[in-house]
């Protein structure tokens, strides 16, 4: 009977990674294919007649930036409904609206076809998005570490960043290989629409897994638990996202914000740009489960302190690689495959991480608001910050600065974190804190 037991475990937990982790690969996935679509978004939507190409690219960033700090509103609505009635009831509801509003971005006029209502549509799809990503991050990671085995959260949270990964290198792939087999102008034209318009039939897939997903152990034991305060759950959401600001803005502006970037600081072409991005995204891919399941025997701090440093000591010499002309492509590529995989080693461990820091009844608010306002502030602000900034100053490292100085602010808070390993022995939920001190 064990056995049997054993082994129905293993599949929920096997169901749990996937459903878990195909909404937020949709989401990441979306969300790269506008930061690489970004210059052509800023022609189609907002530049009227006798704009400029920067301003119209600052309004684009904007509206990426709006859709994030719609995050934390998603996360504590979602994440409230998923605190109370289940992960697996709300998980359904965000992949639905996640899939409309981004199919319908495909569908809709330019400017040149509705005139200033054309952006202010955009904008709308995007505060859903907004909405929807906020309560996916939440459940997603409960859902997986609540079902992940003992000293194998690490392992198991990773899986949600390595589908990052897999989001923003299938929104690149997608754009690769539109932007070689259709002409500059059908790419501007109607090209663009095609990744948006292909959620549709993905999110239908996670919809149907998600049906088939059971209500995790740890919050059916814990239902007729009370919700804590909200006093006792802000100071961990304020300390976890800024133990997670580093990683949030590293990652958006070395694997999001650098085609835009390469294109109109550094001249590259589109199909250059989507190739440095490709590569940095799979340096990321690369580190994130290994430094997962490191973080399951070294602990959480070690691998993540490592990350935080690295991009703190490289961002710049790496930056400058990109801009020296002498340098060759070989060598450039080596450059942002390196800056994706110190990313990796803050993306791995976080979810589990983030996880730990919450007890049942509030995890899913919990991680997922302070996932949501760090990535508001240090990844949706990512391109805008850095866009504007380049344009009033005329320097080209401002990028690196960027993600040297918010991983230099993280290592205080992550140094908060416990150094032990995360195994068996040691409690690494708060519940099982509680019952320890007690």
């Amino acid at each position: 009977m064990t056995f049997i037991h054993q082994e129905r475990d293993t599949r929920r937990g096997r169901r749990a990674l996937v459903a878990g982790s195909v909404g937020n690969l949709i989401e990441w996935y979306e969300f790269g294919v506008y930061g690489y679509f970004a210059t052509i978004i800023a022609a189609r939507f907002f530049t009227p007649e006798g704009g400029s190409e920067a301003e119209a690219l600052v309004k684009t960033y904007a509206s990426f930036a709006l859709a994030f700090f719609f995050r934390p509103v998603g996360a504590a609505l979602f994440g409230r409904m998923g605190d109370r009635v289940g992960r697996r009831p709300v998980l359904i509801v965000v992949i639905m609206l996640m899939t409309v509003a981004t199919t319908l971005i495909g569908a809709l006029p330019t400017y040149a076809q509705a005139g200033a209502l054309a952006p202010w549509l955009l904008t709308f799809l995007r505060v859903l998005q907004g909405l929807s990503a906020g309560g996916e991050f939440g459940g997603a990671v409960s859902v997986m570490t609540e079902f992940a085995p003992p000293g194998r959260r690490g392992l198991y949270g990773s899986l949600q960043s390595f589908t990052v990964a897999l989001g923003l290198l299938t929104g690149a792939g997608a754009a690769a290989l539109l932007a070689t087999v259709l002409t500059e102008e059908q790419l501007g034209s109607w090209g663009w629409r095609l990744p948006f318009l292909l959620t549709l039939p993905l999110g239908l897939g996670a919809l149907w897994l998600r049906l088939r997903l059971d209500e995790t152990p740890a919050f059916v034991a814990e239902a007729a638990r009370e919700t804590p305060p909200p006093r006792e759950v802000v100071g961990a959401v304020v300390l976890g996202a800024g133990r997670i600001m580093g990683w949030a803005a590293a990652g958006y502006t070395f694997l999001v914000v650098l085609p835009s970037y390469l294109q109109s600081s550094l001249g590259a072409s589109f199909q250059q740009a989507l190739v440095a991005t490709v590569l940095a995204n799979l340096g990321f891919a690369v580190t994130i489960v290994p430094a997962g399941l490191l973080s399951d025997r070294l602990g959480r701090r070690a691998v993540m302190l490592t990350g935080a440093v690295l991009v703190v000591v490289l961002a710049v010499p790496l930056l400058n690689l990109l801009q020296a002309p002498g340098v060759s492509n070989t060598v450039k590529g080596v450059a942002v495959f390196g800056a994706g995989a110190v990313v990796g080693l803050m993306a791995g461990p976080g979810p589990a991480m983030l996880s730990e820091m919450f007890p049942t009844r509030a995890r899913y608010t919990g991680l997922g608001l302070a996932y949501a306002l760090s990535n508001a502030v240090f990844s949706g602000c990512a391109g805008l910050i850095i866009t504007e900034t380049i344009e009033r100053t005329g320097s080209v490292d401002i990028p690196a600065y960027y993600a040297a100085v918010t991983c230099a602010v993280s290592v205080p808070a992550l140094l908060t974190l416990s150094g032990r390993r995360v195994g068996v022995a040691v409690a690494d939920t708060a519940e099982e804190t509680e019952e320890k001190a007690g």
